[in-house]
């Protein structure tokens, strides 16, 4: 693992394993497998500070999520879900209040954010968790990965944010079929529907979950992005995420360049780049201040 110094330390995760394997990466691992990793109302405050500390902390330039066990993450734990319910039902006041965190379940199905995470899919991700998938920058799968909406099946909704997500991502046609008939796809239906980066090999059971494929092929991809300027690397994101939000893609091109064109102009990345392009020498990045 390599060594980091922060300015703060990460907050305090009972749900998720937070570790650094290499320099400007964090890999978060959820970590309930017997349970396929479904995720606790608590846990969605734990996990939504620490993708708030991740972008606010500068060493850091890509983030890895992936899941323990079999599972990547099977959606709310439906159990304690039950039991809210059944509180609510019988007038019994919650300690706090039991939204989930403004920036969707897990604090990533409406995240916006500023830097890039990667899912890296090693099994089952079903409600919640496609819905976590679904608002993530790349996405690497095992091949025996599984991704539904099964809430209707539940007389539930998939509200976290994935519907109108899917609907740009995959089309209409196929988000409907999933959304409506709640069955479960293939890794391979998924990489057809252009929703997937890639498909890696499967990982024998007892693996590490650093020796698994699929979170190889993640880090490959994160050693790719920390290469190059976090700068442009925030502003290039902030640009995607425009044009996925905004109807108009000149609108957001328009509002893009007046928000970034400036800053980073004026940030040391920008002329270190160039300077370094002209001497025929690599580029010595410093951390981002945007």
């Amino acid at each position: 693992m390599a060594q980091h110094t922060f300015n703060r330390q990460p907050p305090a995760q009972s749900y998720g394993l937070v570790s650094f394997p290499v320099q400007h990466v964090m890999l978060v691992v959820f970590n309930r497998p017997k349970a396929l990793n479904a995720m606790t109302s608590d846990a969605e405050y734990e996990l939504e500070a620490l993708w708030e500390w991740y972008d606010d902390e500068p060493s850091l330039r890509c983030a890895i999520v992936t899941g323990a066990g079999r599972a990547f993450c099977a959606g709310m734990d439906l159990k304690e879900w039950n039991q809210i319910n059944q509180r609510k039902r019988d007038g019994i006041p919650e300690k706090r209040p039991m939204d989930p965190p403004t920036t969707g379940f897990g604090g990533l199905s409406r995240r916006s954010g500023k830097k890039p995470i990667i899912a890296a899919v090693n099994g089952l991700a079903m409600g919640g968790g496609f819905e976590i998938i679904a608002n993530l920058d790349l996405i690497v799968a095992a091949k025996s990965a599984t991704f539904a909406l099964p809430e209707a099946k539940i007389g539930v909704v998939a509200n976290a944010g994935s519907l109108p997500r899917l609907a740009r991502t995959i089309g209409r046609p196929r988000a409907t079929e999933m959304a409506l008939t709640g069955r479960s796809i293939s890794a391979a239906e998924a990489r057809e529907f252009g929703f997937l980066n890639a498909i890696t090999e499967d990982a024998p059971a007892d693996s590490d979950v650093l020796e698994r494929p699929v979170v190889q092929k993640a880090l490959e991809y994160a050693a790719l992005i920390i290469k190059n300027s976090p700068d442009s690397v925030i502003v290039s994101r902030a640009g995607i995420l425009a044009g996925w939000e905004h109807g108009s893609a000149e609108n957001a091109v328009r509002v893009h360049r007046q928000t970034w064109d400036k800053i980073m102009a004026d940030g040391h990345n920008f002329h270190e780049g160039v300077q370094a392009f002209v001497e025929k020498r690599a580029p010595r990045w410093v951390d981002s201040k945007l």
